[in-house]
């Protein structure tokens, strides 16, 4: 994720000047964590921020960041052919704070499943979800979805069609890593857009693998193997259900070609493990510090908040299931075999849900960009909410309303924390960031006065793809279009229409020819029977649905019901 940071057009607010060299650095081994910066000092040059000149002495701009855990409890091994999950989906905060935010909101790492500890030295997954990014270049505050597939040790990552790491096509770094599947639904470069003002409904989706592929032996020309798994997204929205996309086993088992020590243990073969990680990775909300003269030191962060119930609960989580492959690979496989139609239902009997017992964790801290780990103190978590089991099966929180508020707005109810927070020892001689009301804070710290508002940001680059006429864009090229669509968030997407088996992903995909034919025939008889508006997934039993973007929704042209795809080429602020 490329992002490069502006010098504050406030002046007034900063005691510094950008300078230095650029580096590079990734806190944690996460798609959330990939992005070129610049030295500390200058990172905080990304936001503008505004502050009467008389309080920019005292007040430092710092963030928010950590995890909040979720536990919940593991299941039988077998079930390892993918899962899907409900997670809340809203606006995290007030405003959106410029392109240094980011942050996901609750989802999970999807790895492969070994025997013994697996290989060293690897690190592989999928592990996209809904958020914000360093290098969302069409952000509000409505989260967009990615898929988040990290190639051996984030070498490459694709995070949809046409989407992965940076935007040089000339080396693509797992942009031909997704091939669309869906007729029905545009794939943005920026993210998959969720209908603006979505307020706490959940968001279905899940990965399982389908037989679209065949086994082969021979990888790029060389003498390894690479396996029939097509871990496909399945969605279910209130507008839109089915398979979207699905990550080519090419994508996982090229890694084997450049390492053949991984030969065998990616997720082109491999099962996936369905013990998994859940937990919500935040690694920015803007804040500022300041110091009383009596030496207390106090900080404020920017306005956040959670989803908020009819009972004042917060549902963040709901029917986190794992799935053996008798739930769709076996009844898909024994339909492309010349068996009867596979329904594309996914089988509850082959599915098991996981438990929430309670309880779960926080690491939420304030610090300036420059702390040391001792100065990155945490908030008293604990007293501000509890996390629950609203039932076996559903996890959220508990607020304490003495300190957290309740806040309405024309899209939902929502619980806002604490803006205010000050510096104490606690009984465990722990120091921590204790909430504090607006009038326990100093005037003289400035913090009262302090904004948070969106920054002043260049107009964003448009996404484009490659335009030579030898391209695989080009050749064979589209059948239909170009098209143009609006989105929510104020972007506009070129898209046409391709053949699926001409769409540029397969052909970067390591197929010959018949390869690809074979899957095409495979994808029409999907395109005929697996409709946008039938069950896939297990239902939710509890909440709303969220919508994804209206626009997004397609309908083929005319003779192109079945086996055609649209494709994106270009998003912008201008209709091109």
């Amino acid at each position: 994720m490329e992002i490069a940071f502006e010098q504050p057009t406030d002046a007034r607010a900063f005691a510094f000047s950008r300078h230095g060299p650029t580096t590079t650095l990734c806190l944690m081994p996460s798609p959330r964590c990939r992005f070129r910066i610049l030295p500390a000092l200058a990172l905080l040059a990304s936001a503008v921020y505004a502050v009467p000149a008389r309080a920019a002495d005292n007040v430092q701009v710092g963030e928010m960041a950590g995890y909040l855990l979720v536990p919940n409890d593991k299941v039988p091994e077998t079930f390892n052919a993918g899962f899907s999950l409900y997670v809340a989906a809203w606006p995290l905060l007030k405003e959106y704070p410029g392109s240094r935010f980011q942050t996901g909101l609750f989802g999970t790492w999807m790895f492969a499943q070994y025997e013994g500890k697996g290989p060293t030295n690897l690190y592989s997954d999928v592990e996209g979800g809904l958020g914000w990014w360093r290098d969302t270049r069409f952000a509000t505050e409505t989260p967009k979805f990615i898929m988040g597939g990290v190639a051996p040790n984030f070498v490459e990552w694709a995070n949809g069609p046409g989407a992965g790491k940076g935007r040089d096509w000339k080396n693509p770094s797992g942009k031909y890593g997704v091939a669309q599947l869906s007729p029905w639904v545009l794939w943005p470069p920026d993210g998959l857009n969720l209908k603006q003002g979505t307020c706490g409904q959940l968001f279905g989706y899940g990965y399982l693998p389908l037989p679209l592929a065949k086994a082969k032996t021979i990888t790029a020309g060389t003498n390894m193997p690479t396996g029939d798994q097509c871990w496909t997204l399945f969605l279910n929205s209130k507008n839109f259900k089915g398979p979207v996309a699905f990550f080519t086993p090419y994508f996982w088992s090229r890694g084997a070609v450049n390492e053949p020590r991984l030969s065998g243990q990616l997720l082109d073969s491999r099962p996936s493990n369905p013990n998994r990680a859940l937990q919500m990775e935040t690694q920015y909300v803007p804040s500022a510090q300041a110091t009383a003269s009596d030496g207390r030191v106090y900080a404020r962060i920017a306005p956040t908040s959670f989803p908020r119930s009819s009972d004042d609960q917060s549902v963040v989580v709901h029917h986190i299931t794992s799935y053996n492959k008798r739930a769709l690979w076996d009844s898909v496989k024994n339909w492309f075999d010349g068996g009867s139609p596979a329904s594309g239902l996914v089988d509850q009997q082959q599915a098991v849900v996981h438990v929430f017992p309670g309880g779960g964790g926080a690491t939420w801290k304030i610090y300036r960009p420059s702390a040391s780990k001792e100065q990155k103190i945490p908030i008293a978590w604990k007293s501000l909410a509890t996390a629950v089991a609203v039932d076996s099966n559903t996890f959220g929180y508990r607020w304490n309303f003495e300190q957290v508020r309740k806040t309405e707005t024309k899209d939902g109810s929502l619980a806002t924390l604490p803006e205010y927070y000050r510096l104490e020892t606690n009984s465990l001689k722990k120091v921590e960031w204790v909430p504090v009301t607006a009038k326990d804070v100093p005037e003289e710290t400035g913090l009262a006065a302090f904004r948070f508002v969106r920054p002043q940001e260049d107009r964003p680059q448009p996404y484009v793809t490659p335009d030579e006429p030898k391209s695989s864009w080009k050749k064979p090229g589209p059948v239909a279009g170009p098209f143009q669509a609006k989105l929510g968030d104020g972007s506009v997407v070129t898209y046409s229409w391709y053949r699926f088996a001409d769409q540029p992903a397969l052909l970067h995909a390591d197929l010959t020819d018949a390869e690809r034919e074979a899957m095409q025939a495979r994808v029409e008889k999907i395109h005929r029977n697996w409709t946008k508006d039938r069950e896939y997934l297990p239902p939710p039993a509890l909440g709303q649905l969220a919508e994804i973007d209206p626009a997004i929704i397609v309908s083929p042209p005319k003779g192109m019901e079945a086996g055609y795809v649209p494709i994106v080429t270009r998003q912008g602020t201008q209709p091109f």
